[in-house]
């Protein structure tokens, strides 16, 4: 993807390449001037240093001689003052009003420094760097010392440093923006890869997926996010495109089987009786469109975020009672015998039309599948310390062949089993996906245990109520009215 010449500095690769040039030019000024400053300090500190011992020294080489050794001490600073020429080394003798006793040469500044100076304290003062000692007594007039040097040698030191900070301050304002240029080039490459890609990608055409450099970084991980996205978004897709065809198909038999009913008998005079057997398999065949079309709205309701507006608190053990009840009739009508087997009081949040169908769906599937003479049990047990309830209803059916257990909860999936026991109406392949999205949708789980010839087990995992979810259902009943 290119970028118009005028917009490149709107670009995420210009911004952080501004962004690394300025941060590594400031901390490039901010190290060159601290670094300057320090070795400006160090200079003078070993300077002082020097100059402090130099005045010691002196001190008490004054304060030793006698007379007759003057001339050799004089003698003694004056060797000390040309060796030392390059850095301007001088002393002074003083007397008490600090007035000039003997002076080397190199007299340092031509006026005197401010008479507060305290002993041993460096100065800068005219160009050179001064300290003063004082004598514990006067000898031979002498009260004071006074020790300098020339700080031009300092001064020729720090320009030293400032052209070479000079020098590498222009490497750094030439090469920063360059190299932050190339790492924001580096580091958006991934980016650009996304925007690529993505702009590449169809419905019908999601199998591209981005780079994995195999660095562990940031950018990595953006790209194994992505192609995850891409992989649900794939599965979704590909989830719902079946769908739609199972969905046509399931549809598409009882139409086609009504359509060709009437056909056949609009081709020939029929009896009042024959046309009243063909009402009725029409109505039959509606009856089965209208469960059909029913039952995918429930799916779609199930799958949409909606239903969690719609929860309420719901008592299960009732719920569980009534379904049993209901299923009674029928199942005593088949020869099976189906019972609670053991009942708590389980309170939970979700919705009770969708809860409904859960159990209505795994108490029918068992009587529909359990052969005469068989046993349907349905147990709710309450687990408070977990906070969770299991529902199970198991029967004494053939039970589920280990291959297709995973299946089962497939949308339109019809086992071939010998789990059916009779040439009754067969199911759309949705209850049992009905059943597990509404048990994920209140945040629950479901499973099958089965072997074949044993019967099968169907537990129903869902969340106990909690305090907090009477009171919030309150606030909302208390908003309402």
């Amino acid at each position: 993807m290119r970028t118009a010449p005028g917009q490149i500095w709107r670009t995420l690769r210009f911004r952080l390449a501004a962004w690394n040039a300025a941060v590594v030019i400031l901390t490039a000024i901010v190290t060159f001037v601290a670094l300057r400053q320090g070795v400006r300090r160090a200079l003078l500190h070993e300077l002082d240093q020097v100059l402090i011992d130099d005045a010691r020294e002196i001190a008490l080489a004054v304060a030793s001689s006698s007379e007759e050794g003057a001339a050799e001490l004089y003698e003694g600073l004056l060797r000390k003052s040309r060796g030392h020429l390059h850095r301007g080394w001088y002393v002074k003798l003083l007397d008490e009003q600090r007035n000039q006793i003997w002076a080397t040469p190199e007299a340092g500044p031509a006026h005197a420094p401010p008479l507060t100076i305290k002993p041993l304290s460096p100065i800068s003062f005219g160009g050179y760097r001064i300290v003063y000692d004082t004598l514990a007594r006067p000898v031979h007039g002498i009260h004071s010392i006074r020790v300098g040097a020339n700080l031009r040698f300092v001064e020729q030191d720090v320009a030293r440093i400032d052209r070479g900070v000079t020098m590498a301050a222009g490497a750094v304002l030439i090469a920063a923006p360059l190299c932050g240029y190339w790492l924001a080039a580096r580091a958006a490459r991934t980016i650009g890869a996304i925007i690529t890609t993505a702009s590449r990608l169809r419905p019908s055409h999601l199998d591209e997926r981005l780079p994995i450099h195999g660095a562990g970084d940031e950018l990595d991980q953006l790209a194994h996010t992505v192609n995850g996205l891409l992989d649900r978004i794939a599965a979704y897709l590909n989830t719902k495109r079946d769908f739609l065809a199972n969905a046509a198909h399931e549809l598409r038999t009882p139409l086609a089987a009504i359509r060709s009913s009437v056909e056949v008998a609009l081709n020939g005079d029929r009896s009042y009786e024959e046309y009243e057997d063909l009402l009725v398999d029409v109505i039959d065949e509606c009856g089965a469109l209208e469960t059909l079309v029913n039952q995918l709205l429930l799916l779609a309701e199930t799958e949409a975020d909606l239903p969690a507006a719609k929860f309420e608190l719901v008592e299960l053990q009732a719920l569980v009672t009534k379904a049993v009840d209901m299923f009674s009739g029928v199942a005593e009508a088949g020869g099976v015998s189906l019972r609670l087997k053991a009942i708590d009081r389980a309170c939970v949040y979700g919705n009770p039309q969708h809860l409904r169908q859960v159990v209505n769906n795994l108490i029918d599937n068992s009587v529909k599948y359990t052969p005469s003479g068989g046993q349907i049990s349905v147990e709710l047990a309450a687990d408070a310390a977990r906070g969770r309830v299991d529902l199970k209803v198991a029967d004494t059916g053939p039970g589920i062949p280990q291959v297709e257990q995973r299946h089962i909860f497939e949308r339109f999936y019809r086992a071939e089993s010998a789990r059916s026991r009779g040439a009754g109406p067969r199911g759309t392949g949705l209850g049992l996906s009905i059943c597990q999205s509404v048990v994920h949708t209140h945040g629950g789980a479901i499973e099958c245990r089965s072997e074949q010839g044993r019967g099968a087990c169907f537990i129903v995992t869902l969340p106990l109520a909690t305090p907090s979810d009477a009171a919030d259902l309150g606030k909302v009943v208390a908003v309402n009215q």
